[in-house]
Order: C-alpha cells, then structure tokens, then sequence
C-alpha cells in the first residue's frame, strides 16, 4: 500500500494541491482559532504548508529522537537541520506539546473514517495518542482517499482530513 501511495504522488500536482489546502485551511474554525500550530516540513511529494508560516499564529515543526516526536518552535527563516530520516527539522529546543491547539499530520494516504497510512515509523500515531487535546488534521492531495485502509491497533483516528 506505501509503495502504490507513494508512486501515485510522483504523478500527482502536488503544488496545487498544497495551494488549494492552503486556501481552504485558513477558512476552517479550528485554524482561524488556533493560536499553536504543528507543522510538518514536507519531503518530497508531500503537501507543503510552509506559506501558513506567514498567518499571525505559533508555529512548531516536529523532531524526531529515537522512537519520540519532539515539538520545536519554528518560524521563518530558522535554521533547519536535516535528519536521519532526511527530513528538515529545526535546531530550536522543544517545548511541552500540550500547548498546540493544532497538529497537522502527514499522511500516504487516508480513509473515509479519518484514519491514514503514516511512513511505518508509528512517531505520529504514539505522539497523537498522547495529546489528545489538540486538533488533527492531515493535508492530503485528493487522489490518495480510498474508502478503507488497513489499520492496527495503534493507528490513532485524525479529527479532520483536508482535501486538495
């Protein structure tokens, strides 16, 4: 299913899925009335949400050490350091999670039940299962919803799925 969701992305106009995400994520509530934002640094493929960067809100992008997410503050123009995962992360300490009012989550692919398809790492899903205060909602291009998705036990459900 990752390889399949992963070649599908090769073909897809990602940057106008991220435009049309990006201009529906600031009309929905949960964002206008987030004040702490997750972020996620998009790798290749993957939607980009960094022009949110420019709202008047706290933005924070995720770090990974060992089998935990780290939360880091982020705004532009700080410095990012490339991970071994080969993912940007920022060099800023992390700061408690509980104080996001919103998580944005990567995804391969979602269901109709709001659930998705991660990396296979589990970061997101151990992470979110910890913090469930904040909001979740993953950004993903429309062409990679399908109606089920296998899922564990672990998987954790996201509130919201975003289309573009």
């Amino acid at each position: 299913m990752r390889i399949r969701a992963k070649a599908l992305r090769k073909e897809l106009d990602i940057s106008s899925a991220s435009s049309n995400i990006i201009r529906l994520v600031r009309k929905e509530h949960y964002y206008i009335n987030a004040k702490n934002v997750l972020l996620f640094y998009p790798m290749k493929y993957e939607i980009d949400l960094l022009d949110l960067l420019n709202d008047d809100k706290n933005f924070y992008l995720p770090k990974v050490n060992g089998d935990n997410l780290y939360v880091c503050p982020f705004k532009k123009g700080d410095e990012l350091k490339q991970s071994v995962f080969k993912i940007e992360e920022p060099c800023s300490s992390p700061v408690s999670p509980e104080i996001l009012d919103l998580i944005f989550v990567p995804a391969l692919m979602v269901d109709a039940e709001n659930y998705r398809l991660g990396y296979g790492g589990g970061f997101y899903d151990r992470f979110l299962g910890k913090y469930p205060k904040a909001v979740t909602v993953v950004p993903i291009a429309k062409e990679l919803c399908v109606e089920k998705l296998p899922r564990e036990d672990y998987d954790m459900k996201t509130d919201f799925i975003i289309k573009g």
